[in-house]
């Protein structure tokens, strides 16, 4: 059989002697076996021609396996499912997502392989952080229900893991004694009692407290749509203000388009607000305190006062009263028992009313929370 050979070349060295070469133009020169011809030419010559073996490479950093887990995150980014989320929701729960696809390259394993006991032995991992773990299992659980959604997948692994108990009771609720001692370091007039006293006095997120301004005041009454769900699910609030809330906004400095503004006289973003509200806590001692602690305790304080569930829920904006009754458990244990023993003092003295309960007020207390109206602290 004939065989044509191309890119041969000879090189004859100072010695005379002839060497052979394969020679691509614009390829460095590979040495052949000589004779020409000879089996081992020849076997020179087709392993020249083929080219150098293409090492196996890696996958790209950050590139995306098909048909794996983080490929499935990826397709749930663009879905509306998710676009469809406050940017907030969107930046935690893709963080929370990417570190569960970074953990051991998890995200690189088939998605239609995870399993429910994949998921519970990633969580107990987590079991010192507890939150966080729940979280992770939520997050999960919104990714399949997407893949369930748009026929990817057929069943939710993530459906049926146990949440970890970690604190019942969330944030710490501010008690009176704490809201005096910031009121003691924080006077009438600065940003730090403006913040607290809109906290205390509308029970709303900080998304929502950096965001009031004159232009939400209607004739006493804060008018807005709060912050949270407010693309997918809107909560429109009117809240009124009350005086000791009103004075205390007449005494501060205010922004044009935000009641609390930073040093630079700015709106605060969010973060930003919360971060400067810990410096007042820290300032004030009060380690333990936190601005959504401030909305748990304005719950609890309506409770004290005997405010039902949904008149709790109308200031606050929740919508079922799961939230409001984790909030107000305490508040309404005691509420309980003070109903019950005065009932008890009243079957022995014959005395109408033997309250337990002082309401505080701004020049004192008083036993009863009908004079809080118009004038009076939650």
């Amino acid at each position: 059989m004939k065989m044509r050979l191309k890119y041969i070349v000879e090189d004859t060295d100072r010695h005379g002697t002839v060497r052979l070469y394969y020679r691509r133009p614009g390829e460095p020169k590979i040495r052949l076996r000589g004779p020409i011809g000879s089996a081992e030419f020849l076997t020179d010559y087709r392993r020249a021609a083929a080219g150098p073996a293409k090492p196996r490479t890696a996958p790209k950093i950050g590139s995306v396996v098909k048909g794996s887990i983080k490929g499935l995150c990826v397709d749930y980014y663009k879905s509306a499912m998710f676009r469809e989320l406050d940017p907030r929701t969107q930046k935690v729960r893709r963080g929370i997502l990417e570190r569960f696809c970074q953990h051991k390259s998890d995200g690189d394993k088939p998605y239609r392989m995870l399993l429910p006991r994949h998921i519970r032995a990633r969580r107990d991992e987590m079991m010192d952080r507890p939150e966080a773990a729940n979280g992770m299992v939520i997050a999960l659980r919104q990714v399949f229900k997407f893949a369930m959604r748009y026929d990817l997948h057929d069943t939710n692994p993530a459906l049926g893991i146990e949440y970890l108990s970690g604190n019942a009771d969330g944030f710490h609720s501010w008690t009176l004694d704490e809201i005096e001692q910031f009121e003691n370091t924080h006077a009438v007039g600065t940003s730090a009692r403006l913040a607290l006293s809109l906290a205390l006095y509308t029970g709303q997120r900080r998304a929502d407290l950096v965001t009031f301004g004159k232009q939400h005041v209607r004739d006493g009454w804060l008018s807005f749509t709060q912050h949270k769900n407010r693309n997918s699910k809107p909560v429109r609030m009117e809240i009124p203000i009350i005086p000791v809330l009103q004075r205390t906004i007449d005494a501060s400095p205010t922004g044009d388009l935000t009641f609390l503004v930073t040093a630079f006289n700015r709106p605060f973003t969010s973060n930003g607000f919360g971060n400067r509200f810990r410096k007042w806590c820290d300032e004030a001692g009060l380690e333990n305190c936190s601005i959504h602690g401030l909305r748990k305790a304005a719950a609890a304080r309506l409770a004290e006062l005997g405010c039902t569930e949904q008149e709790i829920m109308a200031i606050t904006g929740h919508r079922t009263s799961k939230e409001v009754t984790r909030y107000t458990r305490a508040a309404s244990q005691k509420t309980r028992a003070e109903s019950a023993l005065r009932r008890m003092s009243d079957g022995q003295n014959g005395n109408k009313s033997v309250p337990l309960l002082d309401v505080v007020v701004e020049g004192g207390t008083i036993s009863d929370p009908n004079k809080l109206k118009g004038n009076g602290k939650i």
